[in-house]
């Protein structure tokens, strides 16, 4: 005799079968390899470039310039950021653009189940690529700042191992971002810019604020700014937010945005 199927089992299930469905989705466009690996590929290179580029040449020793090598290495994190949310923005904005949502809903009727199961498979993608775009940059950094004699510390470093993991956890965040603003508005264009502008337009117009406790205000609450305090290993009076209080407001940023899609998701028609 079969036994009865629960609802728990049964929710359990469906549940994982729009994992598996979203995950398929989004491994079978081509525009993910080539965000993941731009990802990869610009926070490591940015990073690299940054520290090849300095010199201790302008200070009496390396120990006097003061420099904070982990923040210089992750430098490349403000640039993959932008990867991170373009492909969140198109796992959502593409099926609207080619019409497969209706598929997509009429396959899962659940539509906070089936928003839940393309974030997983969007944080784990992100977070997986973020990972060895971090690491990557760290080594470089390493190896090129200590050719030029600079005093870098060991990778297992309380500060170090903070900052890298902060750095992946801030591009998890932002691709967040990105995905909620891309439910919400559903046009590829117009999520791609809103959020883009989040990240790189919001900071500038906060750097151009004459008063400077008007501009450190504005800084601590603009997603970038604030999640990229997360880098830094020295100094950290000097910033305009904590680290881990950087990040906390990312993540407002992202549970807003991911709130207002879903909002939209299930008030509107397909």
């Amino acid at each position: 005799m079969t036994a009865p199927t629960t609802p728990l089992r049964a929710s359990g299930g469906r549940g994982l079968g729009t994992l598996r469905a979203e995950w398929t989705k989004l491994r079978t466009l081509h525009s993910t390899w080539w965000l993941l690996l731009a990802l990869v590929a610009l926070t490591v290179a940015v990073g690299a470039v940054t520290c090849a580029a300095l010199s201790a040449g302008d200070c009496p020793d390396p120990a006097a310039c003061h420099e904070d090598t982990v923040k210089l290495s992750l430098t490349g994190v403000w640039v993959g950021q932008g990867a991170a949310v373009v492909l969140a923005v198109l796992a959502m904005s593409g099926e609207y653009a080619t019409g497969t949502i209706r598929t997509t809903l009429a396959a899962e009727p659940g539509r906070m189940r089936m928003l839940a199961a393309k974030a997983t498979v969007v944080c784990a993608l992100t977070a997986a690529a973020a990972a060895i775009g971090v690491a990557g940059s760290l080594l470089a950094g390493r190896e090129l700042l200590a050719d030029e004699g600079f005093a870098v510390p060991g990778l297992l470093a309380g500060a170090v191992l903070r900052a890298a993991f902060g750095s992946v956890l801030h591009l998890v965040l932002a691709a967040l971002v990105g995905l909620g603003v891309a439910t919400a508005l559903r046009d590829t264009a117009a999520a791609a810019t809103s959020a883009l502008a989040l990240f790189y337009a919001l900071p500038l117009l906060a750097g151009l604020l004459a008063d400077p406790d008007w501009q450190k205000w504005a800084q601590r609450l603009t997603p970038s700014t604030a999640g990229l305090a997360v880098r830094a290993t020295r100094d950290l009076d000097r910033l305009p937010i904590g680290p881990w209080a950087g990040l906390g407001v990312l993540g407002a940023y992202a549970a807003v945005s991911l709130a207002l899609g879903a909002l939209v998701l299930r008030a509107r028609d397909a």
